[in-house]
């Protein structure tokens, strides 16, 4: 192998597709012209009734597993895992689109530091260009289970235009070395759809890695598409996994005050406030969500780390 193939070691890149074949392809449309040389592009679609054969008819050279039914975002990223055969994997959600340099920055940066794990580019919104929707997180509170991304809806300009270490990757494009993902597992399935990633960089920190924001890759996010920004879906699954994360890594103190943090003051008030809004269905949501975690108790799935 010569050194300009060492420069470029194959990318896997995974995509998510559920009921957004048109979005997907326009994703698929921007890769295109990325200048990137080495890579492979797998779409996991999740059992989708909008003719995901679409895609393998428009774009022959994609990889794309059909599910028979929706197996969620962590279990579809781990299908993408499973078949990848990248030196590193970038899971990309199917709703942003990349400028044409993005993914050199990202590789580059994991193969000059192999004490980095995993990284995530800057991301702005796709309908707003100059708005910054990532730079980086800051650290998690794990009472309030709150933490926040950096630059969230900041005009762009340069004011984060330097690398950092950072406390979270953001799941809709993260690049981890396979050795990684090796080490540390796949994603768990228990979370089906949002906190999968932040519980995967919570796995990938213990493991002794670092977490970092490169400033000079760009994605552009159209956020939502898929659960919509109020829905029950999007309500039930961020509250029922919100427990589930701090059941899986928060210990101690913090995880009796953030459990009643959570129970008691936090669930209860969001709820209500739907409820004297007139919104019973995102009411019966966040209930239905503290339903799942009592009733799943003393699962042991709860804690289970799935292998390559």
């Amino acid at each position: 192998m010569n050194s300009g193939q060492q420069s470029y070691p194959l990318v896997s890149i995974i995509t998510v597709n559920y009921n957004q074949s048109e979005v997907t392809c326009a994703l698929l449309t921007s890769l295109q012209h990325i200048t990137y040389p080495n890579i492979e592009v797998i779409v996991i679609d999740n059992a989708s009734s909008d003719n995901p054969q679409s895609i393998r008819q428009r774009f022959p050279n994609v990889v794309l597993v059909l599910n028979p039914i929706n197996y969620g975002f962590a279990a579809g990223n781990n299908m993408g895992l499973m078949r990848a055969k990248g030196e590193y994997v970038l899971l990309l959600n199917n709703d942003t689109e990349v400028p044409p340099g993005f993914l050199e920055p990202l590789v580059r940066k994991l193969q000059c530091n192999p004490e980095i794990g995993a990284v995530s580019p800057k991301i702005r919104y796709f309908f707003e260009p100059k708005k910054i929707q990532y730079a980086g997180y800051t650290p998690m509170n794990y009472i309030t289970m709150r933490n926040f991304a950096i630059g969230h809806h900041e005009t762009d300009t340069g004011q984060y235009d330097a690398d950092r270490e950072t406390f979270y990757a953001h799941g809709a494009a993260m690049l981890v070395p396979m050795k990684v993902v090796k080490e540390v597992g796949l994603m768990s399935y228990i979370f089906f759809l949002y906190y999968e990633e932040a519980d995967w960089c919570e796995r990938i920190k213990r493991a002794g890695y670092k977490i970092f924001y490169v400033h000079n890759s760009l994605v552009l996010h159209k956020e939502s598409v898929s659960t919509g920004k109020l829905s029950t879906l999007k309500i039930y699954y961020l509250n029922r996994n919100r427990l589930v994360f701090m059941r899986r890594n928060v210990e101690g103190k913090d995880f009796y005050l953030g459990l009643a943090y959570q129970l008691f003051f936090a669930i209860p008030k969001n709820a209500f406030s739907w409820l004297i809004k007139g919104k019973f269905s995102l009411f019966f949501a966040y209930y239905k969500a503290i339903g799942w975690n009592l009733s799943h108790l003393f699962d042991p799935e709860i804690h289970e780390n799935p292998r390559l």
